[in-house]
């Protein structure tokens, strides 16, 4: 059931967040809070999604705090490092964020960057944690994929090499290194093409664009691969929203990409998950005293917010 709009507005509060370092090209990540009969959720579409794409986001944050989380199977979850696109000789200030981590995600086919910066970055992370895996975000060519992925070395995974699933369906045929599909799930009209085409080895799902962790869970009973759970850079109580999610989870073979928090300078409560010995635990976010949007930002995300709730209401 959609709860009426000014339920939604009543508690909403929009929350602007400064990052240590730029990340997706994101130094403040915006967010609209709301509170429900269950708890807190989020909506943080991208600024540069559209309403119909946005508005999935929408339904997952109102399922958060209207339903909650649904029943865990496990008390924690394992999650890795996440490295952006910064040069060599910033790695070892990134991982200092995420103390005890055992596997990292480095990001890399960064715009304005060559391969050899990726090369560097990948081997300074290299130095420091013993599992690596890559996300190129869909910014190589089938050929540039398979001759970055030949140059990486030893890497768990390469999440999202190229843009379409049929360009990974290739590069999987043609490299030794498993395939992950991120963009090609999340953002696709049939998120099981990927799995029809033989097109990756591990799915990589993220909670608010796939609508929901309940969404997430019947998705993983469909995909026959492993599932990894990561963010969508969100907030705080988008990130218990992802831990619980791979907390039900009735597999979970792989460190999920959920430690995104150590990315922002400020959160949204005064007491973030933080990993502990490279695992963070379902719980509850009490939002307290987050950095606020302008008043501008504020109504921009207010009107948003409307214009999305009125897809909901049409579906």
């Amino acid at each position: 059931m959609l709860p009426p709009l000014d339920d939604l507005l009543d508690t909403a509060i929009v929350v602007a967040l400064p990052m240590r370092m730029r990340f997706r090209g994101i130094a403040t990540r915006e967010a609209l809070l709301f509170r429900g009969p269950a708890g807190w959720g989020e909506f943080s579409p991208f600024v540069e999604y559209g309403d119909e794409e946005a508005s999935t986001w929408l339904a997952a944050g109102i399922e958060a705090a209207w339903l909650g989380s649904p029943p865990a199977v496990r008390d924690a979850v394992e999650v890795n490092a996440t490295v952006p696109a910064v040069p060599a000789s910033q790695v070892a200030e990134v991982l200092a964020r995420f103390p005890g981590a055992r596997t990292a995600k480095v990001k890399v086919a960064e715009k304005g960057q060559t391969l050899r910066d990726d090369i560097e970055r990948v081997a300074a992370v290299r130095d420091l944690v013993a599992k690596v895996r890559v996300d190129a975000n869909g910014g190589w060519t089938a050929d540039e994929a398979v001759a970055a992925i030949g140059e990486l070395g030893e890497l768990e995974y390469v999440e999202q090499p190229c843009a379409t699933v049929e360009e990974l369906a290739g590069v999987r045929r043609r490299v030794d290194t498993p395939i992950a599909a991120d963009e090609s799930i999340r953002k696709a009209d049939d998120p099981l093409r990927v799995v029809a085409a033989d097109a990756a080895d591990i799915a990589v799902v993220k909670v608010a664009p796939l609508g929901g962790m309940r969404r997430v869970l019947e998705l993983a009973e469909q995909i026959p691969l492993p599932i990894v759970v990561s963010s969508a850079l969100d907030t705080a109580v988008g990130i218990s929203a992802g831990v619980a999610t791979a907390a039900a989870l009735p597999r979970l073979s792989h460190a999920c990409g959920l430690g995104t928090g150590a990315l922002f300078v400020d959160d949204v409560t005064r007491d973030p998950p933080r990993p502990h010995h490279s695992e963070l635990r379902p719980g509850t976010v009490v939002v307290a005293d987050p950095p606020l949007a302008d008043p501008a930002r504020s109504q921009w995300w207010r009107d948003r917010l409307t214009r999305c709730h009125r897809i909901l209401a049409r579906r």
